[in-house]
């Protein structure tokens, strides 16, 4: 899989909340660390499991990447999410940390991300 399609397929995922495509972006032992003070959820069941809770009760998700920063199997790419979350608008930004497997998928995902209660637009420069 080329980065650029693991990229928009997990904008896409989040967007539908589409579990069977986020765990298709994964290797079978993979870790997705969804906070720096939360133990990782390891392999399929566990990072389906993780994306139901997150991405089931957000509707109208938006989600933008920015222009991925690549070193080897190492990837860093921001994102900036809008959407409405148990009837609150919020703007979620972040970044993604990735090492990715032979064959495209990802094994390793860390993510840090900020929250605030109303929707805005990236600044400018966001992204690149």
């Amino acid at each position: 899989m080329e980065l650029a399609d693991w990229i928009n397929r997990y904008a896409a995922a989040w967007e539908r909340a589409d579990e069977d495509l986020i765990v298709s972006l994964f290797t079978e032992d993979a870790t997705y660390r969804s906070s720096p003070f939360r133990d990782p959820h390891r392999g399929h069941a566990e990072i389906r499991r993780y994306w139901r809770a997150a991405a089931g009760s957000q509707r109208g998700t938006r989600v933008r990447m920015g222009t991925p920063f690549v070193d080897h199997d190492r990837v860093a790419v921001e994102w900036w999410a809008t959407m409405i979350d148990d009837g609150d608008a919020l703007t979620l930004p972040g970044c993604l940390l990735l090492r990715l497997a032979p064959d495209g998928r990802c094994r390793d995902l860390r993510e840090y991300w900020n929250v605030d209660k109303r929707h805005h637009d990236p600044f400018a420069g966001w992204g690149t």
